[in-house]
């Protein structure tokens, strides 16, 4: 489904709803509108001046032009704590398109500085989750972009203001409904505060009924009153986050690296610890990876985790070095190799025509640069990655301490958090511990209803020839293969279940180079006997997403089985242990979303995804299904 975009007309130099009838933001002056409606009655100047939280969350119903984000940021950056950090929210039924976006913010020089970097990250708009960083993640901007009221309830995560924005409620009832009000008491805590422009009889009501305290204040500008107030219903308990910021992370392959960062950038004193005696040796150590979304259209899980992490890995690599010799956008071609790739190739593009390019064969040819039978599609913000760079780029953090040539052999419970053993001798100990070591962590007693399968997989290194040299972009069908770098295209993988042989066999060569018939049909010539590759274990799980959470004490579970709609605070979860596994070829693109969405469950920030994913990425699925609880496995994280 194509994403709506805004319809906007311009009546000196002003942007007008064509949808609505309406202004976006006050003629008179739409930064003071902000300042004086959002920031000054939310008292965020005086609540942020004497933070003594780490994390501040506004959620915002209509992201319009970004004002009130840009407004919000700059406040944060003038008054907060340095070591503090901002969560907004914002909720966008009509995203405007990039070029309305940048005339409209060109509008506010003194924002410019902001404004540009929120220009450069605004992301392919489609019907999604979209987290974006800015100054070095101490502000982060999760857009959603659909209906508030669908939204919304897949919102995990409290809120301390709303910017009760959007067009006025006579112009735009649908979005003001009684369940909006609702479903903000249910992310509200005693401290949550609310303002908006409006002050409608209707509005006013449905807030009351919801549990906020209204107060009508002088408006802004031409508007009379404005409503203001702060939430006074059955109270939430605010979560708090662990005041020790200490945590241990088992496995430096991008999963481990991924979650050292997310915590490091979050304040944490990382303690990373790897086997090897240099991180991304085993499945993480291909010489590159294909960084693209293996996208099926749909709002199934596994197509909302592949675009939604392409889209934040792109991000996040926007704010890592990774030199030119690591990492290129040459884009990538998936080629509609069969009936079946055809068919999915235009569902995909029909759902995404601004992240992918319909191509034809010869379009193909011309943008690999080599000749090609099939088109396809295009993406061209993919391309290939060097897998060790990444995680070396993750990992230099000041905050993260590696621990190399140590192996994680058992885990026990501490009076203060876990402590992790090799043989007998205490390795580390910490309150949070992360494990991402792949199908090791079935090993530990803890974690070992953590069901995965190693799969391993085989590359092939083909020797570069002045032909294949032409080869620009990476092209997959089955498998893939990549422009030449350091002299060698890389083709493969094959996968063999079951298997941990990491052994380079000559007829994995020759599986590889018959997939090669159908990437680069006139490449040939290769001898199977003379090629070097290499081999490594993969960890898939048997739905294909990775495992991604907290972890629960399966043996209480046993002794003591849950009702299928316990509230998932009842259950005995293992406090402060969390995994981050299950990957398969998808490291690049899943894991630093997943390491994302375990650092702000760890932080008790609101999740960078939808309440549906986190149910589908629980690493306790397995076991809940076993013990004939299904329907608490797909809800555990939407409560």
């Amino acid at each position: 489904m194509v994403q709506p975009r805004a319809k906007l007309e311009w009546y000196e130099n002003q942007p007008y709803s064509s949808e609505y009838g309406d202004v976006y933001f006050s003629s008179d002056s739409g930064i003071d509108e902000t300042d004086y409606v959002f920031l000054t009655h939310n008292q965020l100047p005086h609540r942020w001046k004497s933070l003594t939280e780490d994390h501040f969350t506004i959620c915002e119903t209509g992201f319009g032009t970004g004002l009130n984000f840009l407004c919000a940021w700059k406040m944060w950056q003038e008054t907060a704590p340095s070591n503090s950090r901002l969560n907004f929210i914002s909720t966008e039924k009509f995203p405007l398109n990039i070029d309305d976006l940048q005339k409209a913010l060109s509008l506010w020089p003194s924002l410019k500085v902001l404004s540009d970097q929120l220009i450069h990250q605004y992301p392919l708009i489609s019907k999604s989750w979209h987290r974006l960083m800015f100054d070095d993640g101490r502000v982060t901007l999760t857009l959603l972009i659909g209906d508030v009221n669908e939204m919304l309830p897949t919102l995990k995560g409290t809120v301390d203001a709303w910017f009760l924005d959007g067009f006025s409620p006579a112009k735009n009832p649908d979005m003001w409904r009684t369940s909006l009000f609702e479903e903000m008491s249910k992310h509200s805590h005693s401290e949550t505060t609310f303002a908006t422009f409006t002050s409608a009889g209707g509005v006013r009501r449905g807030l009351q009924d919801s549990g906020f305290q209204v107060t009508k204040a002088q408006g802004f500008g031409k508007k009379r009153e404005m409503l203001l107030g702060q939430y006074q219903g059955t109270l939430h308990n605010k979560q708090y986050e662990s005041k020790s910021k200490i945590v241990i992370v088992i496995g430096g392959g991008l999963a481990g690296a991924a979650s050292a960062e997310a915590m490091a950038r979050r304040g944490y004193q990382v303690t990373l610890i790897e086997r090897n005696s240099s991180l991304a040796q085993e499945a993480s150590g291909n010489p590159l990876g294909v960084l693209y979304p293996r996208l099926t259209g749909g709002e199934t899980a596994l197509n909302t985790l592949a675009f939604q992490g392409f889209l934040y890995t792109l991000n996040l690599l926007k704010h890592i070095e990774v030199n030119a010799e690591n990492y290129h956008q040459c884009g990538v071609l998936q080629l509609a190799f069969t009936e079946r790739e055809r068919k999915r190739i235009v569902a995909v593009i029909e759902e995404y025509p601004k992240l992918v390019h319909e191509v034809n064969e010869i379009t193909a040819s011309d943008l690999s640069s080599i000749s090609l039978e099939h088109g396809g599609m295009f993406i061209p913000q993919a391309g290939w990655l060097n897998p060790a760079s990444f995680c070396e780029a993750l990992t230099q953090h000041p905050n993260i301490t590696r621990l190399t040539n140590t192996e994680a052999l058992r885990l026990e419970k501490a009076s203060q958090g876990w402590r992790v053993l090799s043989k007998k001798e205490l390795v580390a100990e910490a309150t949070t511990l992360i494990i991402a070591n792949a199908t090791d962590a079935q090993h530990f007693k803890q974690t070992s209803h953590c069901e995965m399968q190693s799969v391993r997989g085989q590359i092939t290194l083909l020797p570069a020839t002045e032909q294949s040299k032409l080869l620009k972009t990476v092209i997959c069908t089955d498998g893939y293969l990549s422009p030449a770098r350091h002299g060698q295209h890389c083709l493969g993988a094959t996968f063999s279940p079951n298997d941990d042989d990491t052994r380079i066999r000559e007829t994995d060569h020759q599986s590889n180079l018959k997939m090669l018939k159908s990437l680069a049909p006139e490449w040939d010539g290769y001898n199977p006997q003379t090629l070097q590759g290499r081999a490594a274990i993969r960890a898939t799980t048997s739905d294909y997403l990775p495992l991604a959470g907290a972890i629960l004490d399966t043996a209480q579970l046993k002794e003591n089985p849950p009702r299928y709609n316990a509230h998932p605070n009842s259950l005995p979860w293992l406090e402060g242990l969390y995994v981050n596994v299950g990957h398969g070829a998808k490291g690049l693109v899943n894991a630093p979303l997943c390491a994302e969405i375990i650092a702000s469950l760890i932080c008790n920030e609101p999740a960078p995804v939808e309440c549906s994913l986190l149910s589908a990425l629980d690493p306790n699925r397995f076991a809940l299904r076993k013990l004939d609880l299904k329907r608490l496995a797909q809800t555990i994280q939407s409560k």
